[in-house]
């Protein structure tokens, strides 16, 4: 059997994609200290990322960009990201773990959503770490491009920095409109 884990980084920040990753990890090959990404140091996840790339039998990374976001929702962006990102795995998997309560409506593939599957499934771990330093890698790149609002900090979350920093230059071109607060700095309107 061929069993990936998918996960998401970045469906809460008000800039920047949400990046999705499936994994299949290679029974004969464990990767030691996978976990859910959130409890890993940035360190941590930065020595495991290669390690999964190199040692996983299929991975695959998405990016949803701003555009789809504000286009869909938040919702079905992540949701759309889940199924290309189990699609475009090189071996196609005979199930798919999915962190979280829902599973894609249009994914083709026999599927189950586990909640707080990043921490109990190795797969989905192993997908969670790679979106996420796939992600902030992003956010820092971002960082360079528009350094007035911090995002190598924050990597787009509402921080009250970020906030402060959205509220005094208004919205750049990676700030999702369609979330509030960025539609407020649009608007001229108070944070």
């Amino acid at each position: 059997m061929f069993i990936a884990g998918v996960d998401e980084a970045g469906r809460g920040p008000l800039a920047g994609p949400v990046v999705v990753a499936a994994v299949i990890l290679d029974p004969l090959r464990p990767i030691a200290g996978l976990a859910d990404s959130k409890v890993l140091t940035a360190g941590r996840r930065e020595t495991l990322m290669p390690l999964i790339q190199a040692q996983a039998l299929a991975w695959s990374i998405i990016v949803v960009d701003v555009e789809e976001i504000d286009r869909v929702n938040i919702f079905q962006a992540t949701m759309r990201g889940m199924t290309r990102a189990a699609m475009a795995l090189a071996t196609r998997p005979t199930q798919v773990l999915i962190d979280g309560n829902k599973i894609p409506s249009d994914l083709s593939l026999p599927a189950q959503a586990i909640v707080k599957g990043d921490a109990k499934e190795a797969c989905i771990s192993a997908a969670s770490i790679l979106a996420k330093t796939h992600r902030d890698a992003l956010m820092r790149a971002c960082d360079l491009l528009y350094p007035q609002y911090g995002f190598a900090e924050h990597y787009g979350y509402p921080t009250p920095e970020h906030l402060s920093r959205l509220r005094t230059h208004g919205p750049c071109p990676i700030h999702r409109r369609s979330f509030a607060p960025v539609r407020e700095a649009l608007q001229g309107g108070l944070l």
